[in-house]
């Protein structure tokens, strides 16, 4: 009987709210946002036209949400195991039979082959750093990585800081060092985000037999690697000098008063609440660097 259901609820059409789920679009966005700032600050940095430069910037925000949807869907297709143990995971549609094997490959990969596709249109950098970060996060990060080593959350931020990358080379070409701060910028950001988001469920991956760094090294040790990247942070500001003094400021006040507010909760005896403090700034920082690096270049083109 169990059987039928679950055959019957699979073969069912997967509602608009189930698609996101599967694509991970919440996650698709946060990196969009990153993409388009190093899109936006091409055009501003190589006195590109920006009106010319729509259409460029419109493919590159399709092609990467495509690919970046693909290859999320095809972590949740290798991940169903895993994700069937852990409490927060049971309403994913790759868990409850919602999507069917065959349906999941088909939409990751059409998603992945139309998005390189229309990447490849703009240029050869940008479909090529493209196809690495699917590469990276499909095959070095869901595959191997997250299953057995403890870097898994580093391991992981290599491509999922490609954005910014793609972004610059559709419009540019090549990339510059503006472009790699911008990368450098992402790439630090996530072993925080991942790791406050990690302590909270610390029980959870232990219950998968999940590596993470909280799970197998504990708080203490988690805490220090996430000051460790609040510090990495730091000097990534004077990197995008060319946009000035006030970014540089501000940039810098963003990335103290993280590291202030892990300070002063540094002592606190709720692990979960001073990791929730650590996460929601993460998500609050991302969304104001980037557009912070929008709203100053757009200073400077005015």
């Amino acid at each position: 009987m169990d059987k039928v259901h679950s055959m019957s609820q699979s073969s069912s059409r997967v509602t608009f709210k189930e698609l996101q789920q599967i694509i991970k679009m919440g996650l698709v966005q946060g990196n969009l946002i990153p993409a388009f700032a190093g899109a936006w600050l091409a055009v501003v940095m190589k006195d590109h036209s920006f009106l010319a430069s729509i259409p460029q910037i419109l493919l590159m925000m399709i092609g990467s949400t495509l690919i970046m949807g693909g290859a999320c869907a095809l972590n949740n297709f290798y991940d169903q195991d895993i994700d069937s143990i852990m409490p927060s995971k049971q309403n994913r549609p790759t868990v409850n039979d919602r999507i069917s094997n065959r349906h999941l490959l088909i939409l990751s990969f059409a998603m992945m082959i139309i998005g390189e596709i229309v990447l490849f249109t703009l240029n050869v950098p940008a479909g090529v750093i493209g196809l690495a970060g699917i590469i990276g996060y499909v095959s070095y990060y869901s595959i191997w990585s997250k299953r057995h080593t403890t870097w898994n959350t580093v391991v992981g931020s290599f491509p999922g800081a490609v954005p910014p990358l793609i972004g610059w080379v559709a419009i540019d070409g090549n990339l510059t060092l503006m472009a790699f701060a911008l990368f450098l910028v992402v790439f630090c950001w996530q072993p925080i985000h991942f790791y406050a988001l990690a302590i909270k469920r610390q029980d959870e991956y232990s219950m998968a037999h999940i590596p993470m760094l909280p799970s197998v090294k504990g708080f203490k040790r988690t805490r220090i690697s996430m000051f460790v990247w609040l510090v990495c942070l730091l000097p990534l500001p004077f990197l995008l000098s060319k946009l000035g003094v006030t970014f540089i400021v501000i940039a810098t006040s963003l990335n103290l008063g993280w590291i202030y507010l892990g300070l002063t909760s540094f002592k606190a005896k709720d692990e979960t609440k001073w990791a929730t403090k650590m996460f929601i700034y993460s998500l609050n920082y991302l969304v104001l660097f980037f557009v912070l690096v929008v709203v100053v270049s757009l200073i400077k083109l005015i």
